[in-house]
Order: C-alpha cells, then sequence, then structure tokens
C-alpha cells in the first residue's frame, strides 16, 4: 500500500516539534501531505511559524505548512506561554523560516485535500481540534476520506489546565465536541498516557550524543520545557504529541479499550473536560482511549528517528 497518507494539525509548542521531527524523519511510512497550525500553545502567527522552522531544521524546507484559525470556535483564546516560553519553542534558538507560509487558509486546504484524495487521508492532530472542526463544519462528506484521527488531548484522569480538562481540549471544547461526534475512527491520547512517556535527564542525555542539529534543538527545548514543568514533573518533561506520531508508527508500543466519550462544554469547574465511560452505560464507544506506552520502547524509537535527521537546512 506504500507510505500512509497523513495531514499533522499542530500548535508548536516544544512537543509538537519534536513529534513533527518524527514524522519528516518516516518518509516510509508517511506521506505527509502538509501540516497545518492553530491558535493554541501560543498565538498563530508563532504557532504556522514554527512549523515552519522545524519544517526547515528537519530539511524538508519545500513541506507545505497552512496556517488556520486564529481562534477557538466559541470561548476566549487560552494559551500556553508560561510553559512554552514567549515563541513556543523557547530553547531551540532557530533561525527564520526559509519561506513563507501557503496562501490558502488551513480549513481550505483540509476541506480540498481531503475531498480529492485517492486514499483515505490520516489526521494527527496535536492541538486544540478548531480548523479539524471547522473543515468537517464546512463539508462533512470529507468524513468519507478520513482514514482515522488520532488525537492528543483529553485525559481519563486529572487534567493539566485546570484540575478537570487537558489544555487542548479545553482551548476548544467545542471543536473537541464536533471531532469526538463526527463518527470516524478516533484515537485519544490523553495525558493518562504522555504522563508516562517522561524525558529524564539521561533519556535527554541520549538524544545529545547523536550530535546532530535537529538532536541539539530536542535537547534544548526539552531543558526549557522542562525546568517550567518541575513543580508537576519532578523527574522530567512528558512528551505529549510524540506519542500520536510514535502510535501511528509503532501501535504495539500501546495498550487501551473502547470507550464512550463526552466533552463538557459548560461545567463551571469542568468545561472541557473528557468524560470517559469505561463501563459502557452511555452508549457506544466513539473512540479508542491509549492508557499505556512502554516508554522505554517509545523513547528508543524517538532517538532511532531522530538520528536520521542528520542535515539541517537553514
Amino acid at each position: 500500500m506504500g507510505a500512509r497518507p497523513l495531514i499533522i494539525d499542530c500548535d508548536p509548542g516544544q512537543d509538537d516539534a519534536i513529534a513533527l521531527l518524527m514524522a519528516i524523519a518516516s518518509p516510509e511510512e508517511f506521506d505527509l501531505l502538509g501540516v497545518t497550525a492553530v491558535a493554541g500553545n501560543v498565538p498563530l502567527a508563532k504557532t504556522e511559524a514554527n512549523a515552519r522552522r522545524i519544517r526547515d531544521l528537519a530539511g524538508r524546507p519545500e513541506l507545505p505548512v497552512y496556517a488556520g484559525c486564529p481562534r477557538p470556535m466559541v470561548r476566549a483564546p487560552v494559551t500556553a506561554e508560561a510553559v512554552h516560553g514567549p515563541s513556543g519553542i523557547d530553547g531551540a534558538d532557530l533561525p527564520e523560516p526559509s519561506r513563507p507560509v501557503e496562501g490558502a487558509h488551513a480549513v481550505d486546504f483540509l476541506v480540498q485535500r481531503l475531498a480529492k484524495t485517492s486514499r483515505p487521508v490520516t489526521l494527527a492532530t496535536l492541538g486544540p481540534l478548531t480548523n479539524v472542526a471547522l473543515a468537517i463544519i464546512k463539508n462533512p462528506t470529507i468524513l468519507d476520506n478520513v482514514a482515522e484521527i488520532v488525537a492528543m488531548g483529553g485525559a481519563v484522569g486529572l487534567g493539566n489546565v485546570t484540575p478537570a480538562a487537558e489544555f487542548n481540549i479545553y482551548a476548544d471544547p467545542h471543536a473537541a465536541h464536533v471531532v469526538f461526534e463526527a463518527g470516524v475512527p478516533l484515537t485519544m491520547i490523553g495525558l493518562d498516557i504522555t504522563r508516562q512517556a517522561i524525558a529524564t535527564s539521561a533519556r535527554i542525555e541520549a538524544i545529545r550524543s547523536l550530535g546532530t542539529p535537529p538532536a541539539a534543538a530536542v535537547c534544548g527545548m526539552l531543558e526549557y520545557y522542562g525546568a517550567r514543568t518541575t513543580a508537576t514533573y519532578r523527574h522530567g518533561p512528558p512528551l505529549h504529541d510524540p506519542c500520536v506520531i510514535a502510535y501511528l508508527l509503532k501501535p504495539e508500543l500501546f495498550n487501551g479499550q473502547d470507550m464512550w466519550v463526552a466533552i463538557e462544554l459548560a461545567g463551571e469547574h469542568s468545561q472541557g473536560r473528557t468524560v470517559c465511560d469505561l463501563y459502557g452505560r452511555s452508549g457506544a464507544p466513539n473512540a479508542r482511549v491509549l492508557e499505556r506506552v512502554d516508554a522505554d520502547g517509545f523513547f528508543a524509537l524517538l532517538n532511532e528517528r531522530l538520528a536520521r535527521l542528520s542535515v539541517s537546512t537553514p
């Protein structure tokens, strides 16, 4: 069948950046059709520029990046500079992107690309789901050409931006509701998994030993990001978004179960909560919810992919 057609929707963010590097380093597995950027960890102007910087760092300056929605569908915007820094990828110290963002809006790209594809496309979503939700609303028939959506977001247990909610879902719960109710195969990779994928100092040093510009940028980002998460994660920062790419590359590293998942839209203390029914009381499952990861296997895969990126394009 050849490489899997893939579109990545993201809001870089250090962990998004590492996920992009993993995907770009996997051309045998992924036919990467484009990258769409959304506001999230930092505002849109920075997320789309960061996606282009990472594309250049990985030696793929021709990879198209599309700027999407600058705010959520309904709620007021929220960002996470306190964790990711003013640029979103602080610690990487990357130059300006080599060429501009594409002229088309990300939502239009999603609609047009999915409408004309000859093979179903996988969507890997690493940020708030605004772009994907609005593409579905604009043209629901594109869902016929979506193979699956693998989304970093949500939690069975505790949140990270509030006690109840994970950031990506909290940042645009109405968009998440649209996507989770869309009826396509959906895998939820939430905090229960990503909090197991901890970048300890030993794992960071293993990446540094690769001795390449991408590896150095990854280590710089992880050190910056880790320094801002020590109150919660004493042993190192969790790698949320790279778990999506790792799952697509090696699903055998992960375990989970099918569940019915609803998005809380209006709770005073629980807006953005992913309500996961483990016991089948609420209806048929609408998502595969991952719960466990082989962390050593995950980091071995990450290092193996980063080692492929030996050339950085200025």
